[in-house]
């Protein structure tokens, strides 16, 4: 066995989420937020390269060398599968393994609100999760795909950079395609992708301007789409995507993301109580008429106020979210007021609740 796959194999067996490989420094893992270096000899430069391009072909190293950055995933038959990324640090070849476990869970599972199943299974428009890198945004969707897989006759394509979860064909038919290998581009795929006669469209991130686009027709043109966006809340990601326009396009597209918009799914990943794992905290926003109105209207600001008065179309504040997490014991609340999106709010929030006062007395 490789030195590589020996230390994936240590990652999957102590439930890590990352692996960090560099030289001059011994293997580093990520375990529940924490980075630790394990009880190895640190890498020279000659003995990482040898390590990192056992898994590569002629096609990814020429890729490497030109464009010092790579993306690609790598499995290991029977225990799990790693999204990879190399890179060039100070002349050198370093590279970052994120875990992706073969057994997709369910929503029920990662204690996903329960509307989104019922998102799931909308016939047409635009959902989007969003959150910093590393908060579950891939495992989420994963698991939203897989309840349509499980519940419908549909016909899915995912576009993704590289491939994370494999879908198997349960009740639908899943094609995923991998940008670089299968496509050059997300923009290319979703260029092509109605002649595929697709009803799901997955678009693993709406990076640029011609990606946001075709992904708002894909969805008017009666597609249900998911993707993703580096953004902290609803409010955030409607502006990003608008503000990614020239100035006299921008009033149509509110116009368009008003009609296709069905949700924002907005999380954070946080550490549980007893330090043993990690739970998200969800922000949800379900596009009502009033929401439309907003969007089409540029009142994005006051978007805030319906998801707390949503509660009966599956709406919910990321503070909202955060309590009941406090309140169930599964984190702190040290840790959910780090998180809060308004921490004044939030203490006020969390006194009604007698949050406050029991966590001073635990102290």
């Amino acid at each position: 066995m490789s030195r590589l796959d020996e230390l994936l194999r240590y990652v999957v067996e102590v439930d890590a989420s990352d692996l960090h490989l560099k030289v001059g420094n011994p293997p580093i893992i990520r375990l529940l937020n924490d980075l630790k270096r394990l009880d190895q000899p640190a890498f020279t430069e000659s003995e990482l390269e040898n390590t990192l391009f056992e898994i590569l072909n002629d096609e990814r190293k020429q890729q490497l060398m030109e464009f010092r950055e790579l993306d690609l995933s790598y499995a290991i038959e029977g225990l799990a599968r790693f999204r990879v990324n190399y890179y060039w640090h100070r002349g050198t070849v370093a590279a970052c393994f994120r875990l992706i476990p073969f057994k997709i869970k369910t929503i029920d599972e990662l204690k996903v609100p329960a509307v989104t199943k019922k998102l799931s299974m909308l016939p047409r428009g635009l959902i989007i999760v969003t959150g910093p890198t590393g908060s579950g945004k891939s495992t989420t969707l994963a698991a939203m795909i897989d309840h349509i897989n499980e519940n419908s006759e549909k016909h899915i394509i995912t576009i993704e950079d590289p491939i994370e979860y494999v879908h198997t064909d349960k009740m639908s038919i899943i094609n995923q395609r991998e940008r670089g290998v299968d496509t050059h581009s997300f923009a290319d795929a979703l260029r092509h992708v109605m002649r595929q006669n697709p009803d799901v469209i997955l678009v693993g991130e709406m990076r640029d301007l011609e990606t946001i686009q075709l992904a708002i027709t894909a969805a008017e043109t009666g597609h249900l789409v998911l993707s993703t966006l580096h953004t902290v809340d609803a409010a955030q990601t409607i502006d990003r995507m608008v503000d990614v326009f020239e100035p006299d396009q921008q009033e149509q597209i509110r116009t368009q993301v008003s009609v296709t918009l069905q949700a924002v799914i907005s999380q954070q990943l946080l550490q549980t109580a007893d330090g043993k794992d990690r739970v998200a905290a969800f922000e949800i926003l379900v596009a009502t008429p009033a929401v439309r109105t907003l969007v089409r209207d540029g009142k994005t600001h006051q978007l805030y106020m319906d998801i707390q008065t949503g509660a009966q179309y599956g709406m919910q504040t990321l503070d909202a979210s955060l309590i009941s997490l406090v309140e169930r014991g599964l984190i702190t609340y040290e840790s959910a007021l780090a998180k809060s999106s308004n921490p004044i709010e939030f203490r006020r929030r969390a006194e009604s609740h007698g949050i406050v006062e029991e966590a001073v007395a635990t102290n």
